[in-house]
């Protein structure tokens, strides 16, 4: 059993896990690291799913999505489609303070995050301007499918109380429609997380990941006694062939859990990078690959350190 662990979508989160991981290490609280690590990923340009310099909508637009849950309280807040304000990480863990008003959504979480201090800043950077641009001119020029891109960074942490938390924070699908909102802030399905139980987080084609609820599926199979790594994997199969079956296709998804015991899982129907850290292991960044049968099943998950 772990004392304390973190775990996090994507390679881009290294940083942040760092910085989590040394808050957990010094006995500080789940929820600041998730917060603390998140707002890492946030701050830093390079990152083009995430906060600033996150890819714009299909106006130009950069419209950020953030969600903040508390496993000891059930306490959540989220914002989505929130403008010109710096870390909404922050700004959802402020409304998971309240009673009621906890998930906020463009002008609203515009008017809410300037009545509570909040760093307004522009977004957009130049770098993404000129993504954009280029993109547009594929589009136009070569008639080619506007989306993508839409890596959530998410994060669940334990402390040593043994309390848990839940993050996620991203600028959604690359070139969406104006107002468009995925999975990452709408609880259930793009994160859940139960002191009782552990918590789980999703990354991938929202569209799709809503279709299934899938984080809240993950915990409930941990709840039965599954463990991360199979409640993960297997929530994952399972609605993969679900929407071949029902839709033709199935989008990508991947989801991190953890368990109240510290004990790590991921699942995954594409290649995937994630972050690991725990009281018992240093920080790791690991590359899951999928390995498919010839009915597209997944035959087993190929996970290797990077």
């Amino acid at each position: 059993m772990n004392k304390w662990g973190i775990i996090a979508t994507w390679k881009m989160a290294v940083d942040g896990v760092a910085i989590g991981a040394d808050i957990l290490k010094n006995k500080g609280k789940c929820q600041d690291a998730v917060e603390k690590a998140i707002m890492e990923v946030e701050n830093d340009p390079l990152y083009t799913s995430v906060g600033y310099g996150g890819l714009p909508n299909e106006n130009c637009e950069v419209e950020l999505d953030a969600a903040f849950m508390d496993g000891k309280t059930l306490s959540m807040g989220a914002v989505a489609g929130i403008k010109d304000y710096k870390n909404p990480v922050s700004i959802a863990r402020k409304l998971s303070e309240d009673r009621f008003n906890i998930f906020l959504v463009g002008d609203g979480a515009e008017a809410y995050a300037h009545k509570n201090g909040f760093i307004r800043q522009n977004m957009l950077t130049e770098r993404a301007k000129k993504t954009w641009e280029t993109r547009m001119d594929e589009i136009t020029q070569k008639n080619l499918s506007p989306y993508d891109g839409h890596d959530t960074v998410c994060m669940i942490s334990l402390d040593s109380e043994k309390d848990m938390a839940v993050a996620t924070s991203t600028s959604g699908l690359f070139m969406k429609k104006r107002g468009r909102v995925g999975d990452s802030p709408i609880p259930g399905s793009g994160f859940y997380v139960d002191n009782e139980v552990g918590g789980a987080a999703a990354t991938g084609l929202g569209e799709d990941i809503m279709k299934g609820c899938l984080s809240y599926e993950t915990v409930q199979r941990m709840r039965n006694g599954v463990s991360p790594m199979k409640a993960a994997q297997s929530a994952v199969e399972d609605f993969s062939e679900q929407l071949r079956k029902r839709r033709g296709v199935a989008g990508a998804i991947s989801i991190v859990a953890m368990n109240n015991k510290g004990e790590w899982g991921i699942g995954t129907n594409v290649e995937f990078s994630f972050v690991v850290s725990t009281d018992e292991k240093e920080l790791k960044s690991y590359l899951a690959t999928p390995i498919f049968n010839e009915d597209k099943t997944i035959k087993e998950i190929k996970i290797e350190e990077m």
